[in-house]
């Protein structure tokens, strides 16, 4: 009995960068805004465009709508799927990307696994002329649509290849005839993440080839990389935003500057720490007057010593700091300690009563605890908020009672 086949995914997105396609996820667009759920916004769709393209375009219009946060106006007329929006980068990040690596010399750049196109988008808004690659017809699909959509279609040649081979064939400090080159190996299989670097797609072997043949390279990869595995000469950067590492990346020799980096983005400002070579650990001393916790990107690239200043570790294994005051740095939050003690859940929930905080915020470093459970333990008639800081302290098992940050009383 004959069934039938499966959509074509490249003939659907065709069919969506067309007129009729374009039409039905602006209507779509408009029924989401209208606030229509997704059964009557798709039976109102089908009635215009027919059940098999009426998914299609809401679809679409639904993540067009998760993308304009941090895509802006771009976003309305973006080619997207679920996984190429989730794996997306955030553009001012791929600016900064694009902008070193013509101030390295590039004119020419190959985004080596373009996905949807962000990277090559990027890349021709700075100046350079991009060669896009990828084995996947949809991500090509996705890369050429997205050029034309944002008027850089003259500056990008998309090109069906595998990126093994063409790193492979690469010498002369060029690739895919280009002078430069960006690379994000995927780190996912079947939904899950692969953690060794050897299972990435394309693998480590084909990442450390490229870096030694096409000297003004970035290779995205996972902020959890081993730092033995960072060759010698190339410059490894941990990149943060909103408290969170958003991205790593390795840099080419001809255009990395310094051994380890760490990048901050905050409030529309950058900063940066870096290092020639190892600063080593920060000192180890006893708790002071205030608890600092460093941010992420600080922590993963091994500087958190160079902005201490007179703050010691609270343990050798731990990533707290403490000193007498607090700390005038993008790079550190502080907390004013009122109490130490060893771990003790009664104990500690007498204090909190004793001091009349009913709402706690919990962190936790180097402790089996989990934060949400142990918050709604702690949790009490009091109408003051603390942080409860769950970690070790010389080894032992200690908690630390701070002040709340000015502006974050609520858990």
């Amino acid at each position: 009995m004959p069934t039938d086949s499966p959509p074509d995914p490249v003939a659907q997105l065709a069919w969506l960068r067309g007129p009729e396609g374009t039409a039905a996820v602006r209507l779509a667009a408009q029924l989401q805004h209208d606030g229509l759920d997704l059964l009557p916004g798709i039976a109102r769709l089908r009635a215009g465009v027919g059940p098999e393209r009426a998914g299609p375009a809401w679809e679409l219009a639904r993540l067009r709508a998760r993308a304009r946060p941090v895509f802006g106006d771009d976003a309305d007329v973006l080619l997207l799927t679920a996984d190429t929006l989730e794996q997306a980068g955030r553009p001012e990040l791929a600016t900064r990307r694009a902008i070193r690596l013509l101030a390295a010399g590039a004119s020419s750049v190959a985004d080596l696994g373009c996905a949807a196109g962000t990277d090559t988008i990027a890349l021709a808004r700075a100046g350079a002329s991009v060669v896009a690659v990828d084995r996947d017809p949809v991500a090509r699909e996705l890369t050429a649509a997205n050029a034309e959509a944002l008027g850089l279609a003259p500056w990008v040649r998309v090109l069906a290849a595998d990126v093994v081979d063409l790193v492979a064939a690469a010498a002369d400090g060029r690739v895919a005839g280009c002078d430069a080159a960006v690379l994000d190996p995927a780190r996912r299989a079947g939904g899950r993440r692969q953690l060794d670097p050897d299972r990435w797609s394309p693998p480590w072997s084909t990442v450390t080839a490229l870096l030694d043949r096409v000297p003004v390279t970035v290779v995205k990869v996972a902020p959890g990389l081993d730092h033995e595995r960072v060759p010698n000469g190339i410059e490894a950067e941990w990149v943060s935003v909103g408290g969170s590492i958003v991205e790593a990346l390795l840099w080419g020799r001809g255009v990395s500057t310094t051994w380890r980096r760490a990048t901050l983005v905050r409030d529309g400002a950058v900063h940066e720490v870096s290092a020639d070579d190892d600063p080593g650990p920060a000192p180890v001393g006893p708790v002071r007057g205030w608890l600092h916790e460093p941010d992420p990107g600080l922590i993963r690239s091994g500087l958190m010593s160079l902005v201490a200043a007179d703050a010691t570790l609270v343990d050798p294994t731990i990533a707290y700091l403490t000193s007498d005051g607090p700390a005038e740095s993008p790079w550190l939050s502080s907390y004013r300690v009122t109490d130490v003690l060893p771990f003790n859940l009664r104990k500690l929930k007498a204090l909190l009563r004793a001091r009349g905080v009913g709402r706690v915020v919990v962190k936790k470093r180097g402790s089996p605890i989990e934060p949400e459970t142990l918050a709604r333990q702690l949790r009490g008639p009091g109408n003051d908020s603390a942080v409860v800081v769950v970690t070790r302290v010389a080894g032992a098992p200690t908690v630390l009672v701070c002040d709340p940050l000015p502006g974050r009383l609520s858990p």
